[in-house]
């Protein structure tokens, strides 16, 4: 996934644990005709809360995964011992 999603992703959802409330307004706003008679249950701010730490987790994960350098992403095997079958086949 390209860096800047991730970046994006991690943003929206540390304001979303910040200020769940607030961001919960703007996107029934966004969504409902009439939004004034939509109210959203007690419960439903912990669960947006949730949402956000999962998407700045998850953005993270994908971060760091994608800092990694290309010697670690392209060649795994680097680190390899070589095993005993593997030095007498070479002799």
């Amino acid at each position: 996934m390209k860096p800047h999603l991730l970046l994006a992703a991690g943003c929206l959802g540390l304001i979303e644990v910040l200020a769940p409330k607030r961001v919960v307004a703007l996107f029934t706003q966004a969504a409902y005709r009439n939004a004034d008679d939509a109210e959203p249950r007690d419960w439903f701010y912990t669960v947006a809360r949730l949402e956000g730490a999962l998407l700045v987790v998850v953005a993270l994960v994908g971060l760091f995964k994608a800092a990694r350098t290309p010697a670690e992403v392209d060649d795994p095997d680097a680190t390899a011992v070589e095993t005993s079958e593997d030095t007498a086949d070479a002799r």
